[in-house]
C-alpha cells in the first residue's frame, strides 16, 4: 500500500491547524489538546518542522509556534519531504544504482513518472489549500478508473 507515515498526517494536521490562526503562537501543549494529539508528538513535529523553515519557534513564557511564511507559500510536498525525506515510491528512485534489476528494468520508466505526477501534484496544494473545508480542483489529470 502506498501511503503516508502517520507522523506525516499528524504535522499535516498541525499545520492546517495554525494556518487557520497564523498570526497566533500556538503551545504544543495547546495543539495536543485542540487535536487529541500526544504532546510529545506534536513537540517532535514542531521541533522538525522548525528545523525544516515551516514552523518559528517562540521561546519563553508564551512561546510556541507559528508558521514562518504564509500559508499559500508552503506546499504539501514541503511537509512531505520534512517529515520524510524526498518522495520516492521506489528504491531506484531515491537511490539510484541500489536495485540489481535497475539495468534491465523495464517498468523504471514508468515508475519515474508516476513518481513525478505525485510530486507534481504535492506541489500543486498548498498548506492554504488544506486549510479550505472543500476540495481544491486538481491541477495534474486524474486518471478515470477501470470500469470493475
Amino acid at each position: 500500500m502506498l501511503k503516508i507515515a502517520k507522523l506525516t498526517d499528524y504535522g499535516i494536521v498541525v499545520l492546517t491547524h495554525i494556518a487557520h490562526a497564523p498570526d497566533r503562537v500556538h503551545r504544543v501543549t495547546e495543539l495536543a489538546d485542540e487535536l487529541n494529539i500526544p504532546a510529545p508528538t506534536v513537540a517532535k513535529l514542531a521541533k522538525t518542522l522548525a528545523r525544516d523553515g515551516l514552523l518559528i519557534s517562540h521561546r519563553g513564557a508564551h512561546g510556541g509556534y507559528r508558521l514562518a511564511r504564509p500559508a499559500a507559500e508552503i506546499r504539501v510536498v514541503d511537509i512531505v519531504e520534512s517529515l520524510e525525506g524526498p518522495v520516492a515510491i521506489m528504491e531506484c528512485i531515491e537511490h539510484p544504482g541500489a536495485c540489481r534489476q535497475e539495468s534491465v528494468c523495464q517498468t523504471r520508466g514508468n515508475w519515474i513518472r508516476i513518481n513525478r505526477a505525485i510530486t507534481r501534484a504535492l506541489e500543486g496544494i498548498s498548506l492554504a489549500d488544506m486549510a479550505l473545508d472543500t476540495p481544491v480542483a486538481p491541477e495534474v489529470p486524474i486518471l478515470a478508473e477501470a470500469a470493475v
